[in-house]
């Protein structure tokens, strides 16, 4: 997309696929390569089958970067905790739509807060439901895989859902940041970003082998 062209195209690698006995230094290293957020997933085995982790990483890895978090709410009833994250260092807070009471007054609670507010749909949530909220948001995050597990494969339908998010934005007037998280490599993030997305969320494609060769790699494709 022509648009596309001038939008900032940004790396959320996912810790959900490091390498946690040495968690600190790939966020280091990470960051040392050229990514310029750290995406958190956090998942309550409720609202997705997983548990991954909480408060205590976050504030912990905190002490140790300047990196953006990206903070992404896999929970239920995420309205009980923004306050929390948000004091804990996070610098962008993303919630399910299909997990909140009242996504209007979560987006306000988050942006109060003073982080940006983002809103993440499961693949299978009609991307239509989303226009409302656009002008509101500060990031879409489109789920190209089902949330819950990393190192799924990429879901082919996800790209014409981006596009329609592109295309509702555009026509909205706002440049909204979408963000696309899995089953993303190195061979289709042209894909996704000609859809229309300019925010990446990799795991494995980033924590397995030589970690600053593959942010190097992935972001030669922006």
């Amino acid at each position: 997309m022509a648009e596309n062209a001038n939008r900032k195209n940004i790396l959320s690698p996912s810790i959900l696929a490091a390498d946690f006995a040495v968690l600190g230094e790939q966020i280091t290293e990470v960051a040392k390569a050229g990514a310029e957020y750290l995406h958190i997933d956090v998942m309550d085995g409720v609202f997705v089958p997983s548990i991954s982790f909480g408060m205590p990483i976050v504030e912990s890895i905190r002490k140790i970067t300047n990196i953006i978090f990206d903070v992404h709410l896999m929970i239920v009833g995420p309205e009980r905790y923004v306050k929390q994250f948000a004091q804990l260092g996070a610098d962008s807070i993303t919630f399910h739509l299909e997990a909140a009471e009242d996504a209007d007054e979560l987006i306000d609670q988050i942006h109060s807060l003073g982080c940006k507010a983002g809103m993440s749909i499961k693949p299978q949530t009609p991307v239509e439901v989303v226009r409302k909220y656009l002008t509101k948001l500060d990031m879409l995050l489109v789920m190209t895989v089902e949330p819950g597990f990393g190192g799924q494969k990429y879901i082919p339908e996800s790209t014409e859902r981006i596009r329609l998010v592109r295309q509702m934005a555009d026509e909205l007037g706002t440049d909204l940041d979408i963000q696309v998280d899995g089953g993303i490599t190195r061979e289709n993030v042209k894909v996704v970003l000609d859809a229309g997305a300019n925010v990446i969320v990799a795991g494995s494609a980033v924590f397995k082998g030589n970690i600053t060769e593959n942010v190097k790699n992935i972001m030669a494709q922006f």
